[in-house]
């Protein structure tokens, strides 16, 4: 027999391709949805919304929507978080990389986060998703004091926030664009200029 008839793959099967195609498709609608920050986040909100609505009408799993909001508010401080933390510099590391502008005269450099709004919005969006369906197994609907979940949720998304924003203080940084200068080019008139 030969050798190379022998060597050769065998075809994919059927579940590998469903699994492609269904890949390929989500991927397709991942990119049609990027540019529509709006309707994106609209949709997430509905999402939540009807997350509240159903956990209120089931009386149960609050230990989910616990872990939902611990989980949401870690990719919210990632997302207000700078790329590269300037607490981590000192002034002589300044010039080893790109670092927030601490002065006037400095030149403009924008906010990178540690985690991109796409990212932000995707994985706000699946855990959503993920928790949703953990409201279908009863097995996760663990008896719990409501009232001490949302005392200790409250009492941690304070204490982090606060920390947070004494860090934007310290190192004079916005992560939002609004309010902030935006600087535009000359406007392109047509004319065509000799030299």
């Amino acid at each position: 027999m030969d050798a190379t008839a022998d060597s050769a793959p065998p075809p994919p099967g059927g579940l590998y391709r469903l699994y492609k195609t269904v890949s390929n498709r989500h991927q397709y609608y991942l990119d049609k949805a990027t540019p529509h920050l709006t309707v994106r986040w609209v949709v997430s909100v509905l999402l939540v919304l009807f997350y509240c609505i159903r956990v209120y009408f089931l009386q149960g799993w609050y230990i989910v929507t616990y872990a939902l909001g611990i989980y949401l508010l870690n990719l919210f401080i990632a997302f207000l978080t700078p790329k590269i933390d300037p607490a981590g510099f000192d002034d002589s590391d300044a010039d080893d990389g790109p670092s927030l502008p601490t002065r006037n005269n400095e030149e403009f450099r924008p906010f990178m986060r540690r985690l991109p709004e796409f990212k932000f919005w995707y994985s706000f969006t699946k855990a959503i998703v993920v928790a949703m369906v953990c409201t279908f197994f009863e097995a996760l609907n663990i008896p719990v004091f409501w009232p001490i979940l949302v005392m200790y949720f409250i009492i941690l998304f304070t204490l982090t926030m606060k920390r947070q924003i004494k860090h934007m203080i310290k190192y004079r940084y916005l992560p939002f664009s609004h309010g902030k200068a935006r600087y535009k080019g000359k406007e392109d008139t047509g004319k065509v200029v000799s030299s």
